[in-house]
């Protein structure tokens, strides 16, 4: 099943299969960690819910969901 990586639950393991945006967003992305085969983990969310923390290769990062909405997952 695949979900974009805000729609992971807390706790919730996915995979990356693949990322929906082009430039300098995508670079970044990619230089997070976040290229396909990747296991990500929603480890943390604020109070006000935006950004969502993530494990990635064993570092946290902050990622708002309009960027997460970018990263597809396989779960």
């Amino acid at each position: 099943m695949t979900i974009s990586m805000n729609d992971l639950q807390f706790g919730q393991l996915g995979t990356v299969l693949t990322l929906n945006v082009g430039g300098p967003m995508r670079r970044r992305l990619l230089d997070l960690g976040l290229v396909p085969g990747t296991h990500i983990e929603r480890v943390m969310d604020s109070p006000a819910g935006d950004p969502v923390c993530y494990r990635v290769r064993g570092a946290m990062i902050a990622l708002r969901d309009m960027d997460a909405t970018q990263v597809v997952l396989d779960v």
